[in-house]
């Protein structure tokens, strides 16, 4: 369990921060393929820890034309005291172009009241890319890093140019939509933003909140609403710390009616973390605990967000406890309340190792979804986890090395053919501080 004492910046720099900030277009170089179970492996783009960044870990989004966006943590604009050492991060683009992918970065982040270290996106209704910086903003403080304060970030919107680009480059323009203050408001958001249909963004953050996590805060559910020409920002509910639950870091999912469902990485009775839902009550929102983890069979520490099927039931991974390096687990709703399941757990006993990102389903209901460091190398696989009469069995799709295909695979999404993309944060390489800078990375059956 992590002690909720601890210096936030922990929280806020993981090794699933990204870098990238290439401002020419790169055909990307396929590096490596590797078979296993029936599945291509294929490396799209390796991050060299220069102007195109590196430790790319926050997962990907896929627009209309099947083209990939994501957001680098790292690198790019190195310069002043806030991005000197590792950079402040960029917004990145790959093309298809025939059988290739085309690279361009959309915007590079310059820190300060630009923001620094971007930690979530999601392709917005109109084709921008709204998300946040846990750092950057320019007001509070949220932790400290190499002796210097942490401002507590903010949530940003990236538009495309309105007319086609006459040159090579096409970068976005960033519009600041709002900046944390660390208290009541929230600090440090981390998650993966969402809309709702009437157009607001829902997102949680780490800190900020209510001051009873001996002495940090807790952290928020928060909702940013159109307002005249800005956005009005709500914090939905704030997290008292402990058996309230702290550290909401992987955002929220709706159901149909329009209620919340989220995780706690931790706190609870137990403080290994919680699931929990939030449901509208005439002017407010009502928190409602759907399980509290104790860290033995049941996992412990869920850190990934959590996915809704069709049915109702809810999908989740821990990345501690089971049988060593976490679980994958079901919330099922029955008369009013839930039941709890394990589908599978990790062996192991290697400290955090387990999945640190949610599962997605394909169209037979079969589960995906990666680990930080199981596998045969111990550098994390991509798993798929298929539903059988006596239960759900396992299999690797594919074991990363820590050599050219990276190392620490990040959430995974699918396109219409079944083939699955995503990154690995580190490895492929000496770079940056020497564990390498992650690649992305497509598997097709």
């Amino acid at each position: 369990m992590t002690n909720p004492a601890g210096n936030p910046s922990v929280v806020l720099r993981s090794l699933r921060a990204a870098t990238l900030a290439l401002s020419v277009i790169l055909t990307l170089i396929i590096v490596t393929t590797h078979a296993a179970q029936a599945q291509t492996f294929t490396v799209l783009h390796t991050f060299t820890g220069g102007e195109d960044g590196g430790l790319s870990g926050h997962g990907l989004t896929m627009d209309r034309g099947g083209n990939l966006l994501g957001i680098a943590s790292e690198g790019g604009y190195h310069g002043g005291s806030d991005c000197a050492t590792y950079g402040c991060g960029t917004a990145f683009k790959l093309s298809r172009k025939g059988s290739g992918w085309i690279f361009n970065t959309l915007y590079t982040f310059q820190g300060g009241n630009d923001g620094d270290e971007p930690s979530g996106e999601v392709l917005g209704p109109d084709g921008s890319l709204y998300g946040t910086t846990s750092d950057g903003g320019g007001l509070g403080q949220c932790g400290t890093r190499d002796g210097r304060r942490l401002s507590c970030g903010i949530v940003f919107k990236l538009s495309p140019a309105p007319t086609a680009c006459k040159t090579a480059l096409c970068p976005w323009t960033e519009t600041i939509l709002y900046r944390f203050t660390g208290a009541g408001d929230g600090g440090s958001p981390f998650g993966q933003p969402v809309f709702d249909q009437a157009g607001a963004i829902y997102d949680t953050t780490q800190l900020g909140g209510n001051n009873g996590c001996s002495g940090y805060f807790c952290g928020t559910v928060f909702n940013l609403t159109p307002s005249g020409s800005g956005w009005a920002e709500t914090a939905l509910y704030a997290f008292t710390g402990y058996s309230d639950g702290y550290w909401p870091v992987s955002g929220v999912t709706f159901d149909q009616n329009g209620n919340l469902y989220g995780t706690t990485e931790e706190g609870g009775q137990s403080y290994y973390g919680t699931v929990f839902q939030l449901a509208q009550d005439g002017d407010g929102w009502t928190k409602r605990f759907l399980y509290q983890f104790d860290g033995t069979e049941s996992g412990g520490n869920p850190a990934g967000k959590l996915l809704l099927d069709r049915s109702g039931n809810l999908y989740g991974t821990t990345w501690s406890g089971g049988s060593g390096c976490g679980t994958v687990y079901e919330l099922t709703p029955s008369g009013g309340s839930w039941v709890f399941s394990v589908l599978y757990s990790f062996p192991g006993n290697v400290g955090s190792c387990g999945p640190m990102n949610g599962v997605i389903m394909d169209a037979a209901g079969n589960l995906y979804g990666t680990t930080e460091r199981t596998g045969a190398f111990q550098n994390g696989v991509v798993f798929k986890l298929t539903p059988t009469a006596s239960g759900w069995t396992y299999s690797s799709l594919h074991d990363f090395t820590g050599g050219s295909d990276g190392a620490g695979p990040a959430a995974l999404i699918m396109d219409a053919n079944g083939n699955l993309y995503g990154e690995a944060s580190i490895g492929a390489g000496e770079g940056c501080n020497g564990i390498g800078c992650g690649v992305i990375f497509e598997i097709t059956p």
